[in-house]
């Protein structure tokens, strides 16, 4: 199983998304390839902001080690799930399908609700990690299932 988790700058949520189900993925014995890309291509080459690393740190994830990477259309080809934290997300990743075969692959990662970017606001990690969290048992469970 391949799951890219996708945002904006790829330094906020989808560096959590990734480490998060990485960490599940692995504790729960499935070896499954998570990674994590942005739509917009400001942080290309650096590290996750230092408040998801905090984030992710005090839930005993390390994510310190990852590296922004903007996405790109052949992610469509080596993927099977492609997770967007928001709608813009999912609007800018769907205007980048090339069929029908694309776009199946490209969901919420919350179903029908947003993670709201946290960038802004120091106290939103902790609770953009919660809701990320829940987001990616239900994943599991149902990939798993």
């Amino acid at each position: 199983m391949k799951i890219l988790m996708v945002c904006l700058g790829n330094i906020c949520r989808s560096p959590l998304a990734e480490g998060i189900m990485q960490h599940m993925a692995t504790q729960a014995g499935l070896n499954w390839e998570i990674d994590s890309a942005g739509t917009g291509n400001w942080h290309v080459g650096e590290g996750p902001d230092r408040r998801s690393t905090r984030a992710a740190h005090n839930h005993g994830v390390d994510i310190s080690q990852q590296i922004c990477r903007l996405f790109r259309t052949s992610d469509f080809d080596y993927f099977d799930h492609i997770f967007v934290m928001d709608k813009n997300n999912l609007s800018d990743i769907l205007n980048l399908t090339r069929n029908d075969e694309d776009a199946k692959k490209v969901k919420l990662l919350l179903g029908d609700k947003i993670v709201p970017d946290p960038y802004y606001d120091d106290t939103q990690f902790e609770p953009v990690f919660t809701l990320i969290e829940s987001g990616c048992k239900v994943i599991i469970k149902k990939l798993n299932g």
